[in-house]
């Protein structure tokens, strides 16, 4: 040991890439990622109504950590009107009957959370309601049509995974000028940049397998605003978490915070893109995403 006046002891090497804990807090976000990632393939594979109750289960999950997020009374009768706008939505998209019903189901039920919650909280509480059933319909819908569901969800899979994870390592490897710093603290323009562009590339690259080059131009294209508006739901939910205070939406993934957090922006994703698919006009709204002139 060196005790000469102005020696310095050194810590453990660090890489300036990783979490602050280092590897101990990176090898539980990896196995918990590796998990959530095998569930979500595991619903693809088997589908029908295997795939349905996994992404049931995902946004009960998400309704259940936003109305317990936003602190108001009666959290029991609140995720209770959640859970019964989710499961009514199940069954009618089951079904086929779907656009009216589900609309009057979903007013009625985010209502009866919204009046549970009280004054100054009845917006949230109702919007959190919407905010699950989004993920429930969206990714219901895009990935009913047989001849593009799978490959509808694969690209969103493949744009969403990919903008964060390089997103995650562009902003620790290149740094530079924080994106929002009283929103989102850890975000940079250049992992921001990164993941768009690599989300972008990896969605046009997988999504776009078979289709031929004149479909992979559009396809990037459009790849571009899915990767941009993922980041921003996660944007969006961090201003949700900032404004209560909270850092986590819940400790259920261990190294990963909650399910809102790890699927805000793929909800984001999944909402822009049926919007993309409803306007295009197609027979189907997957068909909307992969069929271009």
């Amino acid at each position: 040991m060196n005790n000469a006046p102005g020696a310095q002891e050194k810590g453990p090497l660090r890489f300036g890439f990783l979490p602050p804990g280092g590897l101990g807090d990176l090898l539980p976000r990896v196995l918990s990622a590796t998990v959530l990632i095998a569930a979500a393939l595991v619903s693809l594979w088997l589908g029908g109504t295997v795939f349905e109750l996994i992404w049931l289960c995902a946004a009960l999950a998400v309704a259940y950590e936003w109305q317990n997020l936003i602190a108001a009374p009666r959290l029991r009768l609140r995720v209770l009107s959640a859970a019964l706008c989710l499961t009514m939505l199940w069954l009618l998209l089951s079904t086929g009957g779907f656009f009216w019903p589900a609309c009057m189901a979903l007013t009625a039920c985010a209502a009866a959370a919204g009046s549970a919650a009280g004054r100054g909280r009845r917006i949230w509480a109702f919007c959190g309601v919407a905010y699950a059933a989004l993920l429930l319909v969206t990714v219901s819908v895009l990935h009913r049509p047989e001849t593009y569901g799978v490959r509808a969800i694969i690209w969103l899979f493949a744009i969403v995974w990919g903008t964060d994870v390089f997103a995650y390592f562009g902003g620790r490897l290149i740094g530079g000028p924080k994106l929002w710093p009283k929103v989102s603290p850890s975000k940079t323009w250049s992992g921001t940049l990164t993941g768009t562009l690599s989300g972008a590339v990896l969605g046009a690259a997988i999504g776009g397998h078979g289709l031929g080059l004149k479909a992979q131009a559009p396809l990037f294209s459009l790849g571009l605003a899915v990767a941009a508006v993922s980041q921003a739901g996660d944007i969006l939910e961090s201003s949700v978490k900032r404004r209560f205070g909270v850092k986590d939406s819940s400790n259920l993934i261990p190294g990963h915070g909650g399910f809102m957090d790890r699927l805000d922006g793929f909800i984001a994703a999944a909402a822009f893109a049926a919007a993309v698919g409803v306007l295009r006009g197609h027979a189907s709204l997957a068909a909307g995403l992969f069929e271009w002139p």
